[in-house]
Parts: C-alpha cells; sequence; structure tokens
C-alpha cells in the first residue's frame, strides 16, 4: 500500500509517501480501506516530537488519527458489529495517512454523511466534547473560548450554545460573522483582549476553553480572577507552567464510540456542521500540514486517498 511515512522529527520535509506492507488484522481487529482523512494540529506537533509524553511515537510512522472509509478485511472475532464493505468513520491505530489501516474506535457512517464530513467529525467532536464536560458547562455560564473558528472551536461553539451557555471567541475579525451564525459572541485576539472579553462579557467568564495556544492563558487566568479553577487546554504545551490541565484523551473507548455515533446523527440532522475548507492528495499531505500548521484556518483539511 501507499502511505506516508516519517522516521524522524522534524519539519513537513520528513513526511514521505512511500510503498509498505498493508497492516494484517489479528484477532478481533477490522481493518479499513481509508477514503478520507482529517487533518489536525496534532498531526503536526507529534511530527515534531512535542507531545511525546502523551503520544510516543515508534518509528517509521504513519501520522494521522481519524479517518472515514470502508471495512476492508476482519480479524478474529470482529465480525459480531461491522462486516466487509460497510462505511465506517473514527480513529485509528495504526495511522490514517494510509491506504488502508487498522481501526481504533470507529462508528457505521450514515449513507447520508459524505465521508469528507465523516474524517472532520471524530477529533473535533471527541474533543469539545470532552473538555465540556471537563470544565462541567452548564446552561446560563459564559465560557471563553480561544480558537473559536477553527474546527474544535467551531464544535466546542455548537456544543456549548446548545448547552444553553453564552460563548465569547476568540477569532481574526475576518472570521467573526461566521461565529456570529453559529452563536458565538466574537472577540479579536491579541493586545487590549481582556477589556475586549470584559466588555463582551460584563458577567464575568465562568470557564476557559483553550483551542489555540498562542499564549492564551495568561489572559485567561486573568479574567478568572487569578485563579486557574475551569480552565483548560489542548494546545499549550507550557500548561504546566501555568498550573493549567492540559486535556489529552483518555475518554473510554464506549464512550468515544457513543460520540461518534451521536455526532454523526447530530450532522445528518443539521445540528452539527463542521465545514472542510479543502482537500487534499495523499501526495500533497505534507502541503496540508503546513497550512495547519500555520493556523487561521476556519474549518477542517482532508486528505483524500
Amino acid at each position: 500500500m501507499r502511505a506516508i511515512l516519517y522516521d524522524t522529527f522534524g519539519g513537513a520535509e520528513v513526511l514521505s509517501l512511500k510503498d509498505t506492507d498493508k497492516p494484517e488484522p489479528g484477532p478481533g481487529d477490522v481493518r479499513v480501506k481509508v477514503v478520507t482523512v482529517g487533518v489536525n494540529p496534532l498531526d503536526y506537533k507529534r511530527r515534531y516530537g512535542w507531545v511525546e509524553q502523551f503520544y510516543p511515537t515508534t518509528f517509521p510512522a504513519v501520522p494521522g488519527l481519524e479517518f472515514a472509509g470502508v471495512v476492508d478485511a476482519l480479524g478474529d472475532g470482529a465480525g459480531n458489529t461491522f462486516a466487509v464493505g460497510d462505511e465506517v468513520f473514527g480513529l485509528t491505530r495504526t495511522g490514517a495517512y494510509a491506504e488502508y489501516a487498522l481501526a481504533g474506535d470507529i462508528a457505521h457512517k450514515p449513507a447520508a454523511l459524505s465521508f469528507e464530513a465523516a474524517a472532520a467529525l471524530p477529533v473535533a467532536g471527541e474533543t469539545a466534547q470532552r473538555v465540556l464536560d471537563e470544565l462541567g458547562l452548564a446552561q446560563g455560564e459564559t465560557l471563553l473560548l480561544h480558537g473559536a473558528a477553527g474546527a474544535v472551536g467551531q464544535v466546542a461553539v455548537q456544543f456549548a450554545v446548545a448547552r444553553g451557555a453564552t460563548v465569547v471567541g476568540t477569532a481574526s475579525p475576518a472570521n467573526h460573522d461566521f461565529l456570529r451564525t453559529l452563536g458565538a459572541v466574537p472577540v479579536a485576539y491579541g493586545a487590549g483582549l481582556a477589556d475586549r472579553v470584559r466588555a463582551a462579557a460584563p458577567q464575568g467568564v465562568d470557564a476557559v476553553f483553550d483551542a489555540a495556544g498562542h499564549d492564551a492563558l495568561p489572559v485567561s487566568i486573568a479574567l478568572r480572577g487569578g485563579t486557574t479553577d475551569r480552565i483548560v487546554t489542548i494546545a499549550d504545551m507550557t500548561a504546566a507552567e501555568h498550573g493549567v490541565p492540559f486535556s489529552a484523551g483518555g475518554t473510554p473507548s464506549e464512550q468515544v464510540r457513543a460520540y461518534l455515533a451521536a455526532h454523526a446523527r447530530l450532522a445528518v440532522e443539521g445540528r452539527l456542521a463542521v465545514p472542510v475548507v479543502e482537500a487534499f492528495p495523499l501526495a500533497d499531505a505534507a502541503k496540508a500540514q503546513e497550512l495547519s500548521e500555520a493556523g487561521h484556518v476556519r474549518g477542517k483539511l482532508v486528505i483524500t486517498v
């Protein structure tokens, strides 16, 4: 099969398209023919070796966590839930930037959901759900969301608004009208952010979700009155220096699979949107990661295999 591989940490130049062996399904395994891959900031952070404490790497490595595809082969005992030919989406154990992968937590893809849309859901949906639960966000509260226009941020806005919360979302001015359509109150990041947030939320900020990084934690702590309580980041690797939790997964598999199915239903019903802004062929995976690393992507980048 063809796959994107890297055998050392570094920039996008370490990625290369190569022929390699298909992963063989063992007992209980589901192998999928990958159709579409979701690109995430975590992909380039793992490529640099920045998150080894959470996601240790074995070389040669295939990037990518999430995919949509078709079941291709089943290991012994894996036929109770899925059958060859089923359209599925979710997470992979062997890397998604490849023609074939062994599935991790997956769910059936509804026929009405495109492969591109399905590949955009798993990481953004699980991450947004997990962090809002960790924050204990409730009806009537105010959430400050850094990076509100990104894929995770957009899903978090929609989930938080559905909970009855007010969302103040940081984003570049070009994304403000878009965020208003999702129900958020947009504010520009940069110098003077604290004053803009206070003007947008005179009632105060009950919780902070940092999906952007970029040194957002000090101002977040100030807006919470000097406490680190109810602040969570998924993007700032200096979180421990500030006494803020870094959320890196750990959701039980059964819960992840339930999230996948629930989020797919919401997407089909038109109650959850994760727009795909650009698709790249597998050979251009490095370009996709470079664009992701540059930031300011409104929505999701995907790779078509």
